[in-house]
């Protein structure tokens, strides 16, 4: 092993001999700051708002800053952004007021209906403790549900290597028209899933008229029922805006929405030559939006943390298979679910730092008869310096499995349209990735479908075929469909054993106590400091 490289295992033998010393306590939903409500039960985060924002941005070799944990102790970023996510904030550090005070033009900027929350787990907090699903916002006159968050930073790099496949077919498309002087057509292909095609002229026009799916720019957006936002980082700094009042101050976003192209500290390219990249509200610390008298409510070392958890937050967990939920796939595929739903997706270059496996094991699984494991998916850099070392991502092919969604969008008829308030409808919407879907009832992007038959049967216009068929199913065939739907699960990170902290169901205070959980604090530099 040379000194610039070290294996993934060696920090597998830190995380060892780490576990047979430590235990720390779990994470929880919404997180009051110990400094600010502190209590016997010693629960809530232990660094202060200005704790957590430290150094700020800074470097790799500026200690305690965002970039610096983030690129040599990615664990604790994780769980920093995670305790950003639960934590429940105060006016005086900035929450609301929501846009225009609740008063404004509600079919012009949709936002004024959203909100207010006072911590991100407010909307996105079941099951507990996780970055789930359970919040509802008037943004639309029947509503929208905050749909789970598991898997995030998945669906942002299967969308953007997507978008980099439909536009590289683009280019070489005109760039044979020209140098043939004919028209070209091509059809729009990536990961297998089909965009339908384009003609390409002489000229370097495009004709987009039989695109399939996606804008006619070719950018896959997967995040909003409707496909709206590009990234995660637009995403967050959108949401604490909207929904809490709390005004990112973003260079980065602020830099590409103007037309630059930058790279953020979690790996996303954002250029905004290419694309609409959505402004933050404010884009140096001095500047006060939302006009509520409170500067730099959310720096920017904060806004990375958030980015940096959410790209590596865990996908969904997969619940007892048994000989009728393979039935139940089989049959899910046989009525032809799967021409949307994609069971299996690659990635072709994995920007997380970990991947979390989770899994029905009735003898480890403790609670709820689930057990994660962790594994790390990074390089491990020694540059020199006399600082602990560089841990990156490994940049490796990863198989996003049972995820059932095609990354378009598709309009399921008129029981799935939605009104705005100026009176018009929404017709398409993103294929919702399925994973999950056992853990959250009620269902839609609206919540109206009181359950899995229902929101089935819904289904119309492009999916009405396979509606039909399943209508049509023998009660037997429609039961193991169901039931391997239900086997789709979310799950508490924090009342799940992990091989990070398995548990123990003899601990006095079990279960409220030794229940196990995804700790990652055990993964620390030095996880002896708390969060």
């Amino acid at each position: 092993m040379d000194s610039g490289r070290r294996s993934i295992s060696h920090w597998s033998f830190h995380l060892a001999a780490t576990l047979a010393v430590l235990v720390m306590p779990a994470a929880h939903a919404q997180l009051v700051d110990l400094q600010q409500s502190p209590n016997n039960e010693n629960v809530g985060i232990a660094k202060s708002l200005g704790e957590q924002v430290a150094a700020g941005v800074g470097n790799v070799m500026t200690p305690n800053s965002s970039i610096y944990i983030i690129k040599r102790d990615p664990a604790r970023a994780i769980r920093r952004g995670r305790q950003l996510f639960q934590r429940k904030f105060t006016e005086w550090q900035g929450l609301g007021p929501r846009t225009g005070d609740g008063t404004g033009n509600i079919e012009a900027d949709a936002s004024i209906g959203a909100g207010i929350a006072d911590s991100c787990a407010g909307c996105h907090g079941r099951p507990r403790g996780a970055a789930g699903f359970g919040g509802d916002v008037a943004t639309r006159p029947d509503s929208r549900d905050a749909p789970h968050l598991f898997g995030l930073g998945l669906q942002e790099m299967l969308a953007d290597e997507i978008t980099a496949d439909l536009r590289a077919i683009r280019a070489q498309a005109i760039a044979q028209a020209r140098a043939t002087g004919i028209p070209v057509t091509r059809v729009l292909t990536s990961k297998g899933i089909d965009y339908g095609v384009i003609r390409a002229f002489p000229n370097g026009s495009v004709d987009t008229s039989q695109v399939d799916g996606v804008n006619a720019d070719l950018r896959v957006r997967p995040f909003f029922a409707h496909g709206g936002t590009i990234s995660i980082r637009e995403f967050a700094v959108g949401a604490f805006n909207a929904e809490m009042g709390i005004d990112a101050v973003d260079p980065l976003l602020a830099q590409a929405a103007n037309g630059g192209r930058i790279t953020t500290p979690a790996g996303m390219v954002l250029d905004g030559r290419l694309d609409r990249i959505e402004a933050p509200p404010a884009s140096f610390p001095g500047q006060d939006s939302d006009g509520d008298g409170v500067l730099n409510e959310l720096p920017q070392a904060l806004v990375d943390y958030m980015e940096f958890y959410l790209l590596n937050y865990f996908k969904p967990a997969t619940y007892q298979q048994t000989p009728q939920t393979q039935q139940g796939l089989a049959v899910f595929n046989q009525i032809g679910c799967n021409r949307c739903h994609i069971q299996n997706l690659t990635i072709n270059h994995d920007r997380r730092v970990a991947d979390v496996e989770t899994v029905y094991d009735p003898q480890r699984g403790i609670f709820n008869q689930l057990f994660s494991t962790v594994s790390l998916r990074i390089i491990e850099q020694n540059d020199g310096s006399g600082h602990p070392t560089l841990k990156l991502p490994a940049q490796q092919s990863f198989v996003v499995r049972n995820f059932f969604a095609d990354l378009k969008r598709h309009d399921l008829g008129p029981k799935f349209h939605e009104r705005n308030y100026d009176g018009s409808l929404q017709t398409e919407f993103m294929t919702e990735p399925l994973w999950g879907v056992g853990s959250t009832a009620p269902y839609g992007h609206d919540g109206r479908s009181i359950n899995l038959q229902e929101v089935i049967l819904r289904h119309g216009g492009e999916a009405l075929s396979e509606r039909n068929a399943f209508a049509a199913l023998p009660e037997s065939s429609k039961g193991a469909l169901l039931e391997f739907l239900s086997s789709l699960v979310l799950f508490p990170p924090d009342d799940t054993a992990s091989n990070l902290d398995p548990g123990d169901p003899t601990a006095p205070g079990f279960p409220q106590r030794g229940h196990g959980s995804i700790n990652l604090s055990v993964l620390f530099n030095n996880p002896n400091e708390r969060e």
